[in-house]
This record gives structure tokens, C-alpha cells and sequence, in this order.
């Protein structure tokens, strides 16, 4: 009944039946095309197959498409050292979109591509982050068993001066900065919206579940990612300020692993301890 009531409240092609095709896409919702993860070469200067990018481009115009979305990896504008900036590739693209006439959304995007669904290529963190984290382990999310990801540098070292003597807030504020600025005339007209990626895979999320080596496979519940050092700290701290010191020393030890299911476990299964206000905490 739902669907049948939205359908019905749509303009119908009878109710219009002068307006060319254009009149009718505007009573339709704009449609952004997602461009492809590798569509800038790695090293930032220039695009992947341009030519065959310059005539898709064409053909979104010519079906009705308002614009593209892209990525614009950190791996690869800030891959040659801290704050040297290459957004060469996504210049081009930026004016190919102008020249046909298409918006363009930029995802900001500070994590790993490569291990998670759909995803096609490997983009890593810029070379200089990950020595940075080969020197501070710590600084990648941490499963119990030890586990290191590199996807995205752990939440627990976000006000710490370790990447080259920033924060990665810092990182990426001046990142956001070095693009606005790079980007100002295209500002409000060609560049109609900005995206931020919060964490793995550009969500706000833990990599709890990654898929690259068969870590995990669904529709497994995955794992808690609080065992690096910053993130045990921020944890006791957490605890100590709710007046259960007893509950920061490490996550919750009865979650199972990542290909388990929620019944298998004590803490997952229904009515467990999540379920308590040690879960709630947790």
C-alpha cells in the first residue's frame, strides 16, 4: 500500500502531456552516476582511459544524468609527502565534467580502497602515513587478536601529532583546506556538494568486518576493534568516568569471532550481554 500511495503521488506523464523531455526531468530527482574507483591514475596526474571517460561523460549528459560523484583519495593527492598536494587528475575531471555540462559530489576519501565489497583496486594511505604506522603499530585499529588494519588510522590516535608531527584531524583539515582552495571556481556551480568518508570503506564504522584474506565472511558479527593502545586508553578512561574502572581493561571476552553468528555467542545472542548495562557501555 505504501508503494502503491507513492507511486500514485507522482506526477503522472498524462498530467504533462505538452512538456518535452526536459520539462519532465524536472519533475524527476536529479541523478548523480558514481565514476569508477581507479578513474584517476595513481600517481594523480591525469585520468584513467580519458578518452573513454570524455564519452561517458557525454552519455550521462545526453541521458538526463545531473552530474557525477567521484573519489578523491588521499592516497593519491597526498601521496607524494606531507601536505604536497596533487589534484591534477581531478582538475581534469572537474573541467570535463564543466565542459558537458554535468555537476560533480566529491567524496573525500582518507580511507584504504581495496578489501571491502566492490571494491575493484587497491588505493592505499599515502606511503609516508603508513610508515608512520609500520613505525606505531598502535596506530591501526587493533582486534584482540592482535590483528592490525591499515584501512583508516584508528580513532584513538586522532589528537596525536604522528603523522609527520600532525594529527590525522590536522591531515585532514588541511586536505579539505588544500582542495577548497584548489577548487574555488568551481565552487557552487560545477562542484555542487562535498562528502566527507568517516572511517573503513568511507563509513562511520570500525573495520569489524573485513573481508580481504577471508577474515570474515557474512553474515558473521565480526570483531570489536579496541585493542590498540589509544584505543585501551581511551576505554579505561571511558570506564573510570562511569565509575566502572573494571570495564576498560579490553572489550567485551564472551563476543565470539568474526564469522560467528549472534547465537553462538554469549554476549550477541538474544537477551545477552549486550543487553545489560555493561553492554549498553560497551
Amino acid at each position: 500500500m505504501a508503494c502503491q500511495a507513492l507511486v500514485e503521488s507522482l506526477p503522472a506523464e498524462a498530467d504533462h502531456p505538452d512538456v518535452g523531455g526536459e520539462e519532465r526531468r524536472k519533475v524527476g530527482m536529479p541523478v548523480y552516476v558514481m565514476m569508477p574507483l581507479d578513474t584517476v591514475r595513481k600517481d594523480g596526474n591525469g585520468l584513467n582511459r580519458r578518452k573513454a571517460v570524455e564519452a561517458s561523460l557525454r552519455a550521462l549528459k545526453s541521458a538526463g544524468a545531473e552530474g557525477i560523484m567521484v573519489d578523491v583519495w588521499w592516497g593519491i593527492a597526498e601521496s607524494d609527502g606531507p601536505g604536497r598536494y596533487n589534484f591534477t587528475g581531478y582538475m581534469e575531471l572537474m573541467e570535463m565534467a564543466k565542459k558537458n555540462g554535468l555537476k560533480v559530489q566529491a567524496v573525500m576519501s582518507f580511507h584504504q580502497c581495496g578489501g571491502n565489497v566492490g571494491d575493484s583496486v587497491t588505493i592505499p594511505l599515502p606511503k609516508w602515513a603508513l610508515e608512520e604506522m609500520d613505525k606505531d603499530q598502535d596506530l591501526a585499529y587493533t582486534d584482540q587478536g592482535g590483528r592490525r588494519n591499515y584501512e583508516y588510522v584508528s580513532l584513538g590516535a586522532d589528537t596525536l601529532p604522528a603523522l609527520k608531527g600532525r594529527t590525522p584531524v590536522q591531515c585532514y583539515g588541511d586536505f579539505l583546506r588544500a582542495f577548497r582552495d584548489h577548487f574555488a571556481s568551481f565552487m557552487g556551480n560545477t562542484l555542487v556538494e562535498i562528502q566527507v568518508g568517516m572511517g573503513p570503506a568511507g563509513e562511520l564504522r570500525y573495520p569489524s568486518y573485513p573481508e580481504s584474506n577471508g577474515t570474515w565472511s557474512f553474515p558473521g558479527i565480526g570483531e570489536f576493534q579496541c585493542y590498540d593502545k589509544y584505543m585501551l586508553s581511551s576505554l579505561k578512561a571511558a570506564a573510570e568516568a562511569v565509575g566502572k574502572p573494571e570495564w576498560g581493561n579490553a572489550g567485551p571476552g564472551d563476543a565470539g569471532g568474526y564469522k560467528n553468528w549472534p547465537e553462538d555467542t554469549a554476549f550477541f545472542r538474544r537477551e545477552g550481554g549486550w543487553n545489560t548495562p555493561y553492554g549498553e557501555f560497551s
